[in-house]
């Protein structure tokens, strides 16, 4: 799982987006890089929002405060697409990461009883994976579904329980363009809204770290420890018993620093970031743990094998995107 940051810079309905001045400021910025398009990507945020409590604010203390669905798809991680919800608030806090294989189960009170029947159902029947965000303003919970079950949530949610959620924006990078930069990977693109009205919305920028790092070394050990074959691992970083969870934190925290050089060699002003939002790395923790269990476990038994995970790749960017692209509406 790569280590990324995302900018947006908005931009007004009748005045140009920022990606012509991007694309030469990479150009004059890096003079030795060839600035050739490698390929194309895309991108598509659906965003919803709970309805308005009938309930008067003065005996309901949090109808001020709008709970959030969105619903992200990216052709960079094609296989699953990801749903980033508000926690209900008030509820006990919930552990970072669900068991390989097993269903998130929804918190209580924080979907209406229908939704939270029809939810369960429908990821019961798919391999899913639930992280839990804590920030201090508005808890998230991340999960990844296969895009089958992903397409088939939101058809539910926008059907069956429209009197509960509202689809409230659907945001769009329809042709985006991909760059090596040495050691980074730009992806750039125009983000357009396409409901309720077509309008553009600013310039998206993911800056993705493509040197060697521990986070890339755990997700291949994880790998290897799924496989009853050896393979040697190309990371170029040896994964051991010594990695502990704060230098995960730690390796987040650089990665973050040369994201921001890289940006900040551009000299673009106006920019929203989204590198280390709550939550991020939570899944690269979670596989180190199950990578040390498995790795425990084949010690004992070498014939053992380790279970098949929830595909939870790209997690980590899903959020940022969703971080920026959020709109409070």
């Amino acid at each position: 799982m790569p280590i990324t940051g995302v900018y947006f810079i908005p931009s007004h309905p009748n005045s140009s987006t920022a990606l012509g001045t991007i694309t030469e400021r990479l150009r004059s910025a890096y003079p030795d890089e060839e600035l050739i398009p490698l390929g194309r990507w895309a991108l598509e945020q659906k965003l919803m929002r709970d309805t308005p409590s009938l309930v008067p604010a003065t005996a309901n203390p949090s109808a001020g405060k709008p709970r959030y669905m969105q619903f992200l798809s990216l052709t960079h991680y094609p296989t699953h697409g990801f749903i980033y919800t508000s926690e209900a608030e008030g509820k006990p806090s919930h552990p970072s990461h669900a068991p390989a294989g097993a269903s998130p189960s929804p918190v209580p009170g924080s979907v209406p009883m229908a939704q939270s029947q029809s939810l369960s159902q429908s990821q019961s029947t798919s391999n899913s994976n639930s992280f839990t965000a804590s920030s201090d303003s508005s808890p998230m919970i991340m999960t990844v579904l296969p895009m089958p079950s992903f397409g088939m949530l939101f058809h539910h949610f926008t059907y069956a329980c429209q009197p509960f959620w509202a689809h409230r924006l659907t945001v769009a990078v329809p042709n985006g363009v991909i760059y090596d930069m040495g050691d980074f990977r730009v992806r750039l693109g125009d983000v357009r809204q396409t409901f309720p009205t077509a309008r553009p919305r600013g310039t998206l920028i993911e800056i993705e770290w493509r040197g060697p790092t521990v986070v890339d070394s755990i997700a291949s050990a994880h790998l290897g420890a799924q496989s009853t074959d050896e393979q040697d691992s190309d990371s170029g970083i040896d994964v051991d018993f010594s990695i502990e969870e704060s230098d995960v934190d730690a390796e987040y925290a650089a990665t973050a620093a040369l994201i921001r050089e890289f940006w900040g060699r551009l000299g673009v002003e106006g920019a929203r970031e989204a590198i280390l939002v709550p939550g991020v790395g939570e899944e690269v923790k979670g596989r180190l743990k199950k990578w040390r269990a498995a790795k425990m476990k084949n010690d004992q038994d070498p014939g053992a094998v380790g279970e098949n995970e929830a595909d939870v790749d790209g997690a980590d960017v899903a959020r940022q995107y969703m971080e920026v692209l959020r709109f409070n509406r």
